[in-house]
């Protein structure tokens, strides 16, 4: 997904900001349009760091519900990696869906190995969506 991002935003003359933590360090190389900002920290360093730096022309891709809620009124679009659009219409329907999972864990005492793999469908559906974005918010190419 990320080298979907690059590949685009560059098309479209975008600056990419890649919000990680140190716990993800990575040594991958990327074009001078993209920039890594790795973070210290707790748990939600990363979300907070992409919280004080987001802006109203933003385009804000994440998997995670309450981040995407968060920014919600802060960036121009927020984009899952599955490929649909975060609205407001849906977000309360998304944290009450993460919400109840997240009891279903501890009642059950069950953890899940993480999301199923990402497929070819969805690569596209976001590969899509964020070409739309880009082509209404920017002047890609």
């Amino acid at each position: 997904m990320i080298d979907t991002i690059v590949q685009l935003s560059e098309r479209a003359g975008v600056s990419v900001f890649i919000f990680r933590s140190y716990d993800h360090f990575s040594y991958q190389v990327y074009p001078p349009h993209v920039q890594v900002k790795y973070m210290d920290g707790g748990r939600d360093a990363v979300d907070f760091a992409l919280l004080r730096e987001v802006s109203s022309t933003d385009i804000v891709v994440t998997q995670d519900y309450g981040l995407a809620s968060l920014a919600l009124n802060k960036a121009a679009y927020l984009l899952h990696h599955t490929g649909y659009q975060y609205t407001a219409e849906h977000m309360d329907e998304l944290l009450a869906q993460r919400y109840h999972h997240q009891q279903l864990r501890q009642q059950t005492k069950r953890h899940h190995k993480g999301p199923k793999p990402f497929t070819q469908a969805q690569h596209q559906a976001f590969k899509q969506n964020l070409m739309h974005i880009l082509r209404q918010s920017h002047s890609f190419k």
